[in-house]
Parts: C-alpha cells; sequence; structure tokens
C-alpha cells in the first residue's frame, strides 16, 4: 500500500512497526527498538516520500506579493538610511501586513 507522509504521521508507533516489518530496508533495520521520531524518517525515506509538509498559496499572486516585499524592503533601507522615521516604519508596517497575508493564504 502507498503511504502519504500524513497518514504516517498520525500512526502509532505499533502501527508503523507493522509498516516496516515488510520492508527489507538497512534504514529500518532495528525498527523494533525505533522510537517514532526515528522509524517515521526512516520509513518515509525508505518508501520515498519527503518529510514535510508542502503549502501551497490559495487565493493569490505570490510572485506579485514577494516582488512587492522586496521593493518595501529597498524602501524600508533607504529610509533607515536617510533617517526618516516616518517612512521607515511605514515601510515596515506595510511589510509585516504583506507577509501576514501571504502566510494566511497558504493551506
Amino acid at each position: 500500500m502507498a503511504y502519504t507522509y500524513q497518514e504516517l504521521h498520525k500512526m502509532t508507533v505499533a502501527q508503523l512497526r507493522e509498516v516496516a516489518k515488510g520492508i527489507e530496508n538497512d534504514a529500518v533495520r532495528g525498527y523494533t527498538t525505533m522510537h517514532k521520531h526515528e522509524l517515521l524518517p526512516a520509513l518515509c525515506k525508505v518508501l520515498g516520500l519527503e518529510t514535510y509538509e508542502h503549502h501551497d498559496v490559495v487565493g493569490i499572486d505570490k510572485a506579485r506579493l514577494k516582488a512587492q516585499i522586496q521593493t518595501l524592503k529597498a524602501q524600508r533601507d533607504a529610509a533607515l538610511a536617510a533617517g526618516d522615521r516616518e517612512q521607515l516604519l511605514e515601510a515596515r508596517h506595510r511589510i509585516k501586513r504583506l507577509k501576514r497575508k501571504l502566510r494566511r493564504s497558504m493551506v
């Protein structure tokens, strides 16, 4: 059976050991004494799964937002060099808002 990282992550140690029982590989050798934090990455390596979750951005244009953040960072640096506190705070606030918007749209 093909497993996903999410399915393996939700399994108990006993269930992970049952999965490892049917696999002949050096990475899972000694699976009976492994803990979950050791067994899960070993199983992912053997099964060819990535050990982290990918987050997709939904509903917004990620590239456009990141480009805006980069221009705002340049404005922020220029305001810092010029000593313009008002422009500095405005740029930092807008950067923070865009980053929060980006994070909220991740699924």
